[in-house]
């Protein structure tokens, strides 16, 4: 379970990482972050998980399992990270371990492209 305290929660943060942040695509998984400098209380990771993955069922065991997938990549990011991990379609057929690897893939590439911008 990804804690409470790492979790977004306002409308406003979503829609801010998803326009201004950078993404990395995957199979399973798009990811959005945007280094947020104003807010230091954290990373702070959102979950989209939209009707294109299946039914409430199929979006639900997605949701636990990005949440736990997640959970991982804390340690990883800045306390000033804003990031969105959007499932797509294919994410209800994939295993834990596959979202994770997905995942901490998008985070390296985000993480190269942070580096080498101005």
């Amino acid at each position: 379970m990804l804690p409470a305290r790492y979790r977004m929660r306002r409308s406003a943060e979503f829609s801010a990482t998803v326009s201004r942040g950078v993404r990395a695509v995957e199979p399973d998984v798009v990811v959005h972050a945007l280094h947020d400098g104003s807010a230091a209380t954290g990373p702070r990771i959102g979950l989209v998980v939209s009707k294109a993955v299946g039914n409430a069922v199929e979006r639900h065991l997605v949701s636990r399992r990005l949440r736990h997938a997640a959970r991982t990549l804390i340690p990883r990011l800045d306390p000033t990270d804003l990031v969105v991990i959007r499932a797509r379609p294919g994410s209800s057929q994939a295993l834990t371990s596959r979202l994770e690897q997905q995942l901490q893939h998008a985070l390296e590439r985000l993480d190269a492209r942070r580096r080498t911008s101005p």
